[in-house]
């Protein structure tokens, strides 16, 4: 590692490699390019191996065995439920590296339990254990950590990104990276609903990201909600599958459930009705094994005297957004990288359409996107790197943060940051407006996001624990803008995106949506090629772009949304440019007359 200067006002640092976020996938990133021979460094936000969703929980994990039919039941799992737009071929290489990581997590040490033949059970991590290990991989590697030390911009020039400047919010001053490549590996956007360790997942590395040029995948499948007792802040929807919902009578609410059911429980909510579940329909036998499985789940329960299993408790539905959603930086290649050189994606920053399609990836899926694109991106970005030589020493290079960067954060600036947050959270946490969505309802909220990213892209932003909760409420605001572009042009329900007006599957909407831009949104289409039927009849797709936009008899095909009467969105900074893409959606109702089929709700 070469340390360029450490002054009291802050720190400068060359790598090959940096990894913006120390959860599983930030880890599994610098682990895996320090194994390529690349010097890297890891800058987390909060203390790396005890901060973000993972830390404080449990997980499942997609681990299946190597045996063709257990693999293509497992993949045929959520392709239905994902509205038909994973990747077989992504779900393939997703489940090889799942499997090799796991077991590597084996023979490091991880204290997986054993079964009654004295075999390790790998289908499951306890997140303390986990992320305590990953930190100490990390550092057995030869990483250099940056705790507490978020990033605010990243850094390029003409030749890509090439690196990032943050601040050090405990021990004060700032830092700067100069690096070959950069792997964005933050986590993704709970909107500050104080979900379990969801406090530092606010999008941020969607916003420095769409800054250098980069494009977003699958943002309106960003609604996820997760089922949590109304006194704990623990979402670990799947144990709900063992529950029985009731109303306070006693008497139960049909059509409640984890998986198809929480639209239910959504609706009476909204109508001022109490839910109440109970895990009753776990077996004896097992109960213990989930205690075990996921020990923080019982905390809340142990404290108020309350057993699950057999005890009512009342519930509501937690907004976790992109987190346990599958929207994302768009990934362009099998090493994880962006449409930005020098730019990588992993773990919840980055789309998980690949694998889930439209609809949530649970922990299981999570847990194995993020040990595995990780490892990819850590690796294509080692190489790009090595790609790069000694070009990488002489590079004039740039801020991109879309607000100016300086000075400190006064009481005012703090006060209309707070006020942002909560403007964000007003049209984005209401089940009437992000999970039951109609056109009128996205243009409603998008009248005052559009009017509120105006007013956040104003001010300079300070190089202070200020200016993070300042950037942090600028990401949620553009996070909330290309959620519902995005759900505003997919005029069907798939997956997790519900439209109270189209509340049918449409097949010709078998697409992914590709949303860029900052000030003017754009989104365009990203068609699948249907691959050989599965075992179960369904098709997996692979992505196919082409350079003709798509038209519908009758109807405008251009899909950008100008802030001011520019009709196409570009940005130049330090010599990057990101421009409209080809393929734009079509507008409105493209496809109404088009057959369709009931979609499977979550």
């Amino acid at each position: 590692m070469n340390v360029v200067t450490i002054e009291s006002a802050g720190i400068e640092l060359e790598a090959d490699v940096l990894v913006i976020g120390g959860g599983p996938a930030g880890t599994w990133a610098a682990i895996s390019a320090a194994a390529e021979g690349a010097k890297v460094v890891l800058a987390d936000k909060g203390f790396c191996g005890s901060s973000g969703a993972t830390a404080p929980s449990g997980t499942g994990v997609w681990y299946v065995k190597p045996e063709d039919r257990l693999r293509q039941e497992a993949k045929d799992s959520r392709y239905t439920l994902g509205g038909q737009l994973a990747d077989n071929d992504w779900m393939n290489r997703v489940l090889d590296r799942t499997y090799d990581n796991m077991n590597k997590l084996g023979a490091w040490g991880y204290p997986f339990p054993l079964n009654d033949s004295g075999d390790q059970h790998r289908r499951s991590l306890q997140g303390p254990e986990y992320m305590k290990l990953m930190r100490k991989l990390v550092l057995k590697a030869g990483v250099k950590i940056l705790d507490h030390s978020p990033a605010l911009e990243l850094l390029a020039d003409e030749h890509g990104v090439g690196g990032a400047a943050g601040v050090r919010t405990q021990k004060g001053g700032t830092w700067r990276v100069r690096a070959g490549a950069v792997v964005i590996a933050t986590g993704g956007c709970a909107f500050l609903s104080k979900a379990l360790g969801c406090n530092v997942l606010t999008g941020d590395g969607y916003l420095m990201a769409a800054e250098a040029g980069a494009e977003l995948s699958g943002m309106e499948f960003s609604n996820a909600y997760a089922i949590s007792p109304t006194f704990s802040s623990v979402t670990k929807t799947a144990y709900y599958r063992y529950a029985s919902f009731y109303y306070e009578d006693g008497s139960i609410v049909e059509g409640a459930g984890s998986q198809r059911g929480r639209s239910v429980i959504a609706r009476n909510l909204l109508q001022g009705r109490q839910v109440f579940a109970s895990l009753d329909q776990a077996p004896a036998e097992i109960q213990p094994m989930l205690r075990v499985a996921q020990t923080n789940f019982f905390l809340p329960f142990d404290r108020f005297g309350i057993d699950p299993f057999k005890d009512r408790f009342p519930v509501t539905l937690r907004l976790e957004g992109t987190v346990r959603g599958t929207g994302g930086i768009h990934i362009t290649d099998t090493d994880c990288s962006t449409k930005v050189p020098g730019l990588y994606a992993a773990g919840d920053a980055a789309t998980r359409e690949l694998i889930c399609g439209g609809f949530t990836g649970g922990g299981s899926h999570n847990a194995a996107w993020a040990m595995s694109s990780g490892s990819f991106a850590g690796e294509g970005a080692a190489r790009y790197a090595r790609r790069l030589g000694l070009l990488k020493g002489t590079r004039r290079l740039q801020g991109l943060a879309s607000s100016p960067l300086a000075g400190s954060t006064d009481a005012s600036t703090a006060g209309r940051t707070e006020e942002a947050v909560r403007a964000v959270q007003a049209e984005v946490m209401p089940y009437n407006r992000n999970l039951f969505r109609t056109e009128a309802g996205l243009d409603d909220s998008l009248g005052r996001l559009d009017t509120l990213w105006q007013e956040r892209r104003e001010g300079a932003v300070g190089r202070d624990i200020g200016g993070v909760k300042a950037r942090e409420a600028t990401a949620m605001t553009a996070t909330a803008r290309w959620m519902y572009r995005t759900a505003r042009l997919r005029t069907e329900t798939r997956g997790m995106h519900k439209r109270e007006d189209f509340p049918r599957l449409d097949e010709s909407q078998r697409y992914r949506l590709v949303s860029s831009g900052l000030d003017d949104i754009r989104v365009r289409v990203e068609r699948l090629a249907a691959q050989p039927a599965t075992n179960s009849g369904s098709a997996a797709g692979t992505r196919t772009e082409t350079n003709d936009p798509v038209t519908v008899a009758g109807l405008h095909a251009e899909a950008t949304f100008p802030g001011s009467d520019i009709a196409r969105y570009e940005t130049t900074t330090a010599g990057l440019t990101g421009v409209g893409q080809e393929n734009p959606v079509p507008s409105a109702s493209a496809s109404a007359d088009q057959p369709a089929k009931e979609a499977a709700r979550s």
